[in-house]
This record gives structure tokens, sequence and C-alpha cells, in this order.
């Protein structure tokens, strides 16, 4: 018999604690789910589980970047489609132009939708963009995250997909006031075409009345009569509007200068600054004096004109599309048309390839996010059953 100490009731109470311990760990287990609440309830699980769970996050997140992709892609060759429809309807019209069935006059309405087409081509090159990223312009080259660890990447670039690059941008026009003295002209307006490698003035009636082989100076007939002009800029396309006061001749010429970069749109100048500004308000160019041509801000030569163009005489400049206002231009545009179809083609072949291996990127992300969190539950969950 003890007095002092009751060793069975101790017995007891240590018994009980620990048995109230026990239960609160279970209980706590049951009512989270999970077998491991806490670091204590296993060090070397926990690690191996939130391991797992970075793992499944992170492919989870892929999977989205994925999709994300597509969408872009998606995006990039839905406008691609629209380019293929203009083109072809391009090309229709190019055969359209070269047989000799069709007046000068008739190609100049031909090439007037042509010149529309090429700038809207250009347009949608400029303009598609995904969350504000230009895609169509060749200065998209992206990097899709699609996996959970580093340099788990696919890269893709979209080459530059407006008229110029396809070449169907045409040469660059400017209307400017030009003058002659003494000119025997009507007055009226004339439109400007080629035949046989001559420019030629065309009345109201679709009648050639002047002739040129520079552009510059121009033969008039007149009854029985010639007269020959020579103005002080060429006019070798587009429209000549004559105004005769009787000792000055004036005409607002429409002139063409060599394109060399861009693409088909309206162009104005700034009298101040001779800066080229597109349709949107954004400067593309600057007038070089020095080198005689407008460049962009890396330097690069976008429109390089004769030698007697002035930008302080323009007010705008148009650039439309591919020539076909002759029969030999014409033949000519049909294979270069039929090069731009077969470009865009690829273009659009190489992002549907890139949209296939998307979506088995993202069903693989799925199946190996399932079977992770398989894995991850087995270490973190609780069996409430056996608990």
């Amino acid at each position: 018999m003890r007095i002092m100490n009751n060793i069975m009731a101790l017995n007891a109470h240590r018994q009980l604690g620990a048995n109230q311990s026990a239960s609160a760990r279970s209980m706590e287990k049951l009512s989270s789910g999970l077998r491991i609440n806490r670091a204590g309830d296993d060090a070397a699980g926990l690690a191996i589980s939130e391991k797992m769970r970075g793992q499944i996050r992170g492919l989870n997140q892929a999977a989205r970047n994925a999709q994300d992709g597509i969408s872009l892609i998606q995006t990039a060759e839905g406008a691609l489609n629209e380019t293929h429809a203009i083109l072809q309807r391009m090309r229709e019209l190019a055969v359209q132009s070269a047989t000799d069935t069709n007046t000068p006059v008739d190609r100049m309405e031909i090439q007037k939708e042509i010149d529309q087409l090429s700038q809207e081509l250009s347009r949608i090159g400029s303009t598609t963009e995904f969350n504000t990223q230009n895609l169509l312009n060749g200065n998209f080259k992206g990097t899709f995250h699609i996996g959970a660890n580093e340099n788990q990447n696919l890269s893709v670039a979209i080459a530059d997909m407006r008229g110029y690059a396809l070449g169907v941008a045409g040469a660059a026009r400017y209307e400017a006031t030009t003058e002659t003295v003494g000119a025997n002209v009507a007055e009226g307006t004339y439109a400007v075409a080629k035949e046989d490698g001559k420019y030629v003035l065309l009345d109201s009636d679709g009648l050639t009345v002047a002739t040129s082989d520079n552009g510059l100076t121009y033969t008039f007939t007149a009854a029985a009569e010639e007269n020959t002009v020579v103005f002080d800029d060429p006019v070798v396309t587009g429209t000549l509007t004559v105004v005769d006061d009787s000792s000055t001749l004036t005409a607002t010429a429409t002139s063409a200068v060599a394109n060399a970069g861009l693409q088909a749109g309206v162009y104005t100048v700034d009298a101040t600054t001779s800066e080229l500004i597109n349709d949107s308000g954004i400067v593309v160019a600057t007038w070089d004096a020095t080198g005689g041509a407008f460049i962009d801000a890396a330097g690069n030569v976008l429109l390089k004109p004769a030698d007697e163009f002035d930008p302080a005489k323009i007010s705008s400049i148009t650039v439309g599309g591919i020539d076909v206002s002759s029969q030999q231009a014409a033949n000519g545009a049909i294979t270069t048309i039929q090069n731009a179809l077969e470009t865009v083609s690829a273009e659009r072949s190489k992002l549907g390839a890139y949209q296939n291996r998307l979506e088995h990127t993202i069903a693989n992300l799925g199946a190996s996010a399932e079977n992770l969190q398989a894995a991850e539950s087995r270490i973190r969950d609780v069996d409430m059953a056996e608990e």
C-alpha cells in the first residue's frame, strides 16, 4: 500500500493524455482531409509533396499558356485567311487586265481596285494584334512556355505578311503642281497610262491626245498641229488636270517614284519637318536631304525619289498595288501574285502545324498533371477509412 503516490492513477492519466493527443490528431486529419497538416506529421513526405505541388501547378499553368498560344496563332491565321482572299481577287484582276480586249481606260479602273486591295492587305498586316502585340508586320518572335520547368519553351516567329514583303505594293505616287509656258493644250482632265513603253494622255473619251517617252516631255496633237510641252516635274501615272491662263499651263500631276519599302497606303508630308506620316498619324520616315530619300528610324531607305523630287512641293504620297496598267505589266503581275499566294500558304501551314503541336502539348500536360496529382494525393491526403 502506497500513500504518497497513486501509480495506477498516474498511469491512467498518462494514457488518457496520449489518447487525447492521438484523437486530436485524427480529428484534425479527418476534418482537413490531409494526412500531413504540418511538417511534424511527416517531414520527408511534406518535402516530396510540396515539390509535386509545384510541378502540378506549373503543368496546369503551362497548359493555359499553350491555350493562349493557340489563341494567338488562330488570330494570325484568321487574318491570313482574309489575306489569301484578297490575293486571289488581285490575281483574278491581273488575269483580266492581261488581255488586250481591255482599253487603257479599262485597265485604269482595274488598277483602282488593285490599289485598294493592296492598301487593305497592308492595313491587315499592320493592325492585326493579340494582346496589343502586332502579329503580321514581321516583328513577332515569341516564346511560349509550355512546361513546368525552366527552358521548356516553344519559339514561334511570324513573317512579314504585308503588301511590300509579298511583292504586291506598287510605286509611290505623289501629287504636285507642275507648269510649262506657252502651251496650246485644251483645258480639262487627262488620264495618264502606259502603252508600248510610252506614256500617253487620254481625254475623257479615252482617246490618246499626247505621248511621252519620259513623262516629262509630252507631244500633244491638236487637229493638224503638233505641240510639245515640257513640264517641270514628270507626269507618269494617274491624272493631269490642265488649267490654261493663256501664258502658263498649270497642271496638277500625279507622278510615280520607286518604292523601296513603303506599304500600300496614303501618306502625308509635313511641310515643316518633311516627315512622312501614315494615315494613322504615325511618322514612318523622315526626309534625308543628303541622301535624297525618306528613311525610317533604323536608317533604312523607304523611298528614294528621282533627283527632281522636292518634298516641299508634295502634300501626299500614295502607294498603290502592283502595276496592271498594261498587258505586259499585268502578265508579270500574275506570277508575282501567285508567288505571294504561295508565301501566305506556307505561313498559314506553319501556323497550323504549331497549333496542332500545341493541342498535343495540352493533352500531354493534362495527363501528366493528373498522374502527378494522384501520386501527391497518396502522400498528402488522409485515408478516411483507415484514420
